[in-house]
């Protein structure tokens, strides 16, 4: 199969180009009309597909459920605003929740599924730090713990990729060292470290920071905390939420001028709330969740943000058109900056001869007219 548009991603820019599919990859990039085609986008751009390494659940289905059904169909949904590669993460809660939320995720992948890829799992704490726990439930976090870990991730079939924990109590960063041996990516969030603490965290193996301004000690000119290291230490990767309300539009940009093009990952951090209408209550981690008009999801009674319900191209929209983020920056985020910091950029993140064939075509208002997850048409 053959594609085409005058605007597809290139090497960072846009250029008219015909996209050879075959099976699952691309099989090579020709210059425009050099052959008949089965699809001509005419200008809409054609983009890597997005991947979101930090989302908890969608379409009233949450990671830590443990129902096969609900993973699968929230897969096979999410190409919808162009998601082809995916980490469905856990949220703090008691053991015997994460071993079958993890062992959900690993028999779903083994059984086989449709649509987004599963490129792992998210296992965002227990691991972590009560002042600033957010929306984590508090009864559920515990010191770091390996012997622990090995078995949440023997449950999981070692598709634990990446985790989040507090690195001032994780002890001689044993865990985070553990993880690094062990193709673990170390993200350090829902964490009061001290700069220096970070600094010593990314000494010892982390390599990202988890939703970067939220959850976090925060940046003051003399204690700038993980906000300040974020922003200090440029080669380690940082996820931040795009919705323009979990930060600033100022902020979005402050931390991408700060960052550059390469190390910044764009999340969603969704809940099961998304795609779901607003006003109803959802459950997190045991603890009951509402959904606003302003599209944040709140624990329930209080101001506590626990999530979003944003999706992937309207993120991009937002850093693009609101926040002033330039145009490879923001691209990057969805695409290549997560697979590099998941180490599977040998196949996923760009448009190029060999990768994966996950493609999104984008309108110009960033709607979503096709997706193609390794090769195949998910719309």
């Amino acid at each position: 199969m053959r594609i085409q548009s005058t605007r597809v991603w290139i090497c960072g820019q846009f250029m008219p180009a015909q996209l050879e599919i075959k099976g699952t990859v691309i099989a090579g990039i020709y210059p425009y009309k050099t052959a008949a085609v089965e699809f001509d986008y005419g200008d809409k751009r054609l983009l890597p597909g997005f991947i979101d390494i930090h989302t908890h659940g969608n379409y009233g289905f949450d990671t830590n459920d443990a129902r096969p059904e609900g993973l699968r169909h929230w897969m096979a949904n999410v190409p919808e605003e162009g998601v082809t590669g995916i980490l469905p993460t856990t949220v703090t809660q008691m053991p015997e929740f994460l071993t079958k939320a993890v062992a959900n995720v690993a028999a779903v992948v083994k059984e086989g599924y449709e649509g987004a890829e599963i490129l792992g799992i998210h296992f965002e704490g227990p691991y972590l730090c009560l002042e600033y726990k957010g929306a984590q439930p508090p009864e559920a976090i515990v010191r770091s713990d390996v012997e622990q870990f090995k078995h949440y991730q023997e449950a999981a079939g070692g598709l634990i990729k990446y985790i989040t924990l507090a690195p001032e109590k994780d002890e001689d960063f044993t865990l985070t060292k553990y993880c690094r041996e062990n193709g673990v990516v170390v993200s350090m969030g829902h964490s009061a470290a001290t700069y220096e603490q970070a600094m010593l965290g990314i000494a010892n193996g982390a390599s990202s920071m988890t939703h970067v301004f939220n959850g976090m000690s925060s940046f003051k000119h003399r204690s700038p905390g993980l906000v300040g290291a974020a922003m200090r230490v440029r080669d380690i990767y940082g996820e931040i939420i795009g919705d323009g309300r979990h930060c600033h539009l100022a902020a979005l940009n402050n931390y991408f001028t700060a960052k550059g093009r390469d190390f910044a990952i764009m999340i969603t951090d969704s809940l099961r709330a998304k795609n779901c209408p607003p006003g109803e209550t959802f459950e997190l981690g045991g603890h009951p969740v509402e959904v606003r008009d302003n599209g944040l999801a709140y624990l329930k009674g209080t101001d506590t943000i626990a999530g979003s319900t944003l999706a992937m191209n309207q993120g991009l929209r937002i850093l693009i058109e609101e926040a002033m983020i330039p145009v490879d920056a923001a691209i990057h985020s969805c695409t290549i900056n997560p697979a590099r910091c998941l180490g599977v950029d040998d196949r996923k993140g760009k448009l190029v001869a060999g990768y994966d064939a996950d493609i999104v075509v984008l309108e110009d208002d960033y709607r979503v007219t096709q997706t193609y997850c390794r090769g195949r048409a998910a719309l």
